[in-house]
């Protein structure tokens, strides 16, 4: 997967089991001679699948960078087959921190959020999170005791792949919250439901949400110890750290706070022994795994073994323009920027007193009529984020000679949002924290941002807005903003505008029924299983 990590992705994986299409029903077959029996005959076998399942997030397909897509159905590889991309794009372009001057088909619908079921990236999005999920389930059919044991297969090989279990399950259950989250409801698949003559039931956000819930809290004691997985891959911290999360949003997911839990979780993660990095801007570069004391999981991204041009090679094309040599790439896409409400969250956007102000100054500048945007579609408008740069801190070459590809890795979860979680909850009114250990982790960030304690804040000034204003600095561009604007109820209603939020170049507010995505018509058509959420 990456540089020292024992699991390598292959060009091409043993076997492939695909969706017969994105809309058709849920069959899994195999597009070669290769058959389960053949593939998992190995203990090697079993890891090359295991890699697969690990690389689906950073992958589009069997042939890096296109060529054998994953998902079918007419989507187009790069963009909505992409995992991170297409997360990108569903948790940020609504929002006040991305906005994109493309106009391939509808991705401009994003920002202005006037996305319809029809939209070809929500079928892609819906897509890629039960591929996986199918992909797993087939691997957990096939990692029972029963399996090995018919195999042959036993020792320590035998252990690790029992053991890869609960990886596998983790892995389920983030791909269940990633529809969670996005559409609130989801196809639901097992690997004791999945093959079979009938279509696949819905299942409901409370009840997903239980189930994940209860899947990782059984994982809790069945995966490897906090911090010492193998780069990459999972353990208990990136169990304990999405229960944090859920637990944060758990009002907005099923009506009932669980600020408290989340509290508990968040205090798992941070006694682990995770440590911030002293230097911000090298969370987001090329030789990023050196800052693994940070992180609980991240997408290994490879320009070199794990080619796509929707992990996080997009990240640094797509934000540069012409002064790509910036980004560490051979040339920028022009597409997307930030705005005027992420700009207002710094005091200073050269990143000399906060150094988490990642944006480019000397090319296209920060004058206030610069960052405003008068023209959606003209790239030089807006605030240029360059937060994940292809170049390595200790200034040697990536692995990618052509400087096509990145080697950024994608954090996933890292410390400085258990931080947040734990300090949002408190005042949110969660027992088992104080306001005083709060103030105490926001400031660590902000000693961090601003290299010494010029920047720090008591107790009277963090509440829950400011903590919002805090993840919007510390967390911007990975994934967090339309989940945080939707739990503030900032998302669709007029209490937050920026610019052209609604498709209005001052902002307005929108129906709230675009807090959350509609299930895709295509899915809809093909399985009377499934229900449309409201407002669609």
């Amino acid at each position: 997967m990456k540089r020292n990590t024992t699991i390598k992705l292959l060009g091409v994986v043993s076997v492939l089991f695909l969706l017969a299409s994105c809309a058709k029903k849920l069959d899994l077959f195999p597009v070669n001679d290769l058959t389960p029996e053949k593939t998992y005959s190995t203990p090697d076998g079993y890891k090359m699948v295991l890699a697969k399942i690990y690389g689906t997030l950073s992958i589009t397909g069997n042939a890096g960078p296109s060529g054998q897509p994953d998902i079918g159905g007419g989507l187009d590889e790069g963009s909505q087959v992409a995992f991170i991309r297409m997360f990108f794009n569903c948790q940020e372009l609504p929002t006040d921190e991305a906005v994109v001057s493309w106009n391939d088909q509808t991705i401009r619908d994003f920002h202005a959020m006037r996305w319809t079921a029809n939209d070809p990236f929500l079928r892609g999005m819906y897509a890629r999170p039960i591929y996986n999920i199918t992909l797993i389930n087939e691997y957990l059919r096939e990692a029972t005791d029963e399996k090995l044991a018919q195999r042959n297969i036993t020792g320590s090989g035998a252990d690790d792949i029992k053991k890869s279990r609960a990886e596998a399950r983790w892995l389920r259950a983030f791909n269940y919250w990633v529809m969670l989250d996005l559409f609130g409801k989801s196809t639901f698949i097992t690997e004791a439901n999945q093959i079979g003559s009938d279509l696949p039931e819905e299942i409901s956000r409370t009840d997903l949400f239980n189930y994940i819930e209860s899947e990782l809290l059984e994982l809790e004691n069945e995966l490897a110890t906090a911090r010492t997985a193998e780069y990459g891959r999972v353990d208990q911290g990136a169990a304990w750290a999405l229960l944090a999360r859920m637990y944060l949003n758990a009002a907005v997911y099923t009506g009932t706070p669980r600020y408290t839990d989340a509290i508990t979780y968040a205090k798992k993660v941070i006694a682990a022994g995770y440590e911030l990095q002293p230097n911000y801007a090298r969370l987001f570069m090329a030789d990023n795994d050196q800052m693994a004391r940070e992180f609980m999981f991240v997408i290994n991204c490879d320009g070199r073994r794990t080619q796509a041009f929707g992990n996080t090679t997009f990240f640094v094309h797509a934000a540069a323009g012409d002064d790509n040599n910036h980004f560490g790439v051979g040339g920028g896409w022009f597409g997307y920027r930030a705005t005027k409400g992420l700009a207002d969250l710094f005091d200073d956007l050269s990143g000399a007193t906060d150094k988490r102000a990642l944006f480019t100054t000397t090319h296209f500048g920060t004058s206030p009529a610069q960052i405003a945007i008068d023209d959606i579609t003209d790239f030089s408008n807006g605030l240029h984020v360059a937060k994940y740069r292809n170049v390595r801190f200790d200034g040697a070459p990536t692995s990618d000679a052509t400087r096509e590809y990145s080697d950024v890795d994608f954090p996933v979860f890292r410390l400085a949002e258990m931080y947040l979680i734990y300090a949002e909850a408190v005042v949110r009114g969660g027992a088992g924290g104080d306001l005083t250990t709060a103030t105490n982790y926001i400031n660590l960030l902000r000693q961090r941002a601003y290299g010494n304690s010029s920047g720090n804040v008591s107790q009277v000034d963090v509440d829950a807005q400011f903590i919002l204003d805090e993840r919007g600095r510390e967390l911007y561009w990975e994934g967090h903003r339309r989940t945080d604007l939707v739990r503030y109820n900032q998302l669709t209603t007029g209490a937050y505008l920026w610019p052209w939020k609604g498709g209005v170049s001052s902002g307005t507010a929108v129906d709230p029924k675009f807090n959350i995505y509609p299930i895709p018509t295509p899915n809809l058509t093909t399985n009377p299983n499934l229900t449309q959420n409201d407002g669609y």
